[in-house]
């Protein structure tokens, strides 16, 4: 297939691409065009024709905090993109690979990873070709059609959202009029120290509250929150972007739990087929996060997340440590 890549880097230079996934939408790039320390970038594949074949969103960040003290740009992509029927995916995959490659090592990213691929070994060989190392992830997704009545949950898990539902624990999504800063404030506390999760800025919250994809709920306790998470739903499927609770100064009222169970049951009530836990835990043999969502009866899927450094020699030895 002859097809020319275009990297476009302006939301009115943008073409005509499919809406299928929110996270390689115009929606979603012109949301982190208008947010501070993010920059976007669609790369695009053309035909000679002039119609698109297939479009991939990454987006640089820059991340830098006093304690601990680091400042750098991250490149970051979700999926390998959305193509048409007609494409050979792997191909042009390739091709789109290495021109937003090319564009992260202009823009000084300290490190590029992809994550949420949909298949383990989608793209391995055009990864390796790139200087991409891969890493094990366990990703997480739950089945929506028997949920909950036919759902292996964790009994107890269960009775601890009963019990707390039953002493005053709601959960609600937050509408037009509700005021975000209460929602960001938690999401920002919670993330504060976790150098592993990166939390955009308030504005960034503000540009998805207006979104129709994405759904933002908080979980309350005499009014006050306790607990949030930020959902994208998307083609069918709903996806737990970003979460925090109180569970430490609030751990009889279970706010992680309650939270995440009424997210689910949002999901199924908009008619998502499968909620997708975007961040699982890390890839480590013993993971808090991971037990925890599991016990949701969540099927472990096996992945792949790559990751490429801009530091040669660094990238060289952790391609080494990671090697299968």
């Amino acid at each position: 297939m002859s097809v020319k890549i275009r990297i476009i880097e302006h939301y009115d230079e943008l073409p005509d691409v499919s809406e299928k996934s929110f996270f390689h939408s115009r929606e979603l790039f012109r949301i982190a065009a208008v947010t501070s320390g993010h920059f976007p970038y669609m790369a695009v594949a053309e035909r000679d024709d002039g119609t698109v074949a297939a479009h991939m969103l990454a987006v640089t960040r820059r991340r830098g905090s006093l304690i601990p003290p680091y400042l750098f740009s991250q490149g970051r992509v979700y999926g390998e993109g959305v193509y048409a029927d007609d494409v050979d995916r792997d191909e042009v995959f390739g091709l789109m690979l290495k021109a937003i490659t090319r564009r992260f090592k202009i823009a000084l990213c300290l490190y590029v990873e992809f994550s949420n691929i949909s298949q383990k070994m989608f793209g391995y060989r055009h990864f390796r070709d790139e200087g991409y190392f891969p890493v094990s992830w366990q990703e997480v997704y739950q089945s929506l059609h028997l949920w909950p009545d036919e759902v292996n949950i964790d009994r107890r898990l269960l009775r601890n959202v009963k019990r707390s539902k039953a002493q005053g624990v709601t959960t609600r999504e937050l509408g037009e009029a509700d005021d975000l800063q209460p929602f960001y404030k938690l999401l920002r506390s919670y993330h504060r120290l976790k150098f592993r999760t990166f939390l955009p800025s308030y504005r960034y919250f503000v540009e998805l509250h207006n979104d129709p994809h994405a759904h933002l709920f908080m979980t309350e306790y005499g009014g006050k929150p306790i607990g949030a998470c930020a959902c994208i739903y998307s083609d069918n499927k709903a996806y737990l972007w970003f979460a925090a609770s109180k569970r430490k100064s609030h751990p009889l009222l279970h706010p992680e739990a309650v939270v995440f169970y009424d997210a689910i049951s949002a999901a199924k009530a908009a008619g998502c087929q499968h909620f997708h836990f975007m961040n699982a835990g890390l890839p480590f043999n013993k993971s808090r996060d991971r037990d925890f969502i599991l016990k949701f009866d969540g099927k472990p899927v096996a992945k792949y997340r790559w990751f490429r450094f801009n530091l040669p020699l660094l990238n060289r030895f952790l391609k080494w440590m990671y090697r299968e």
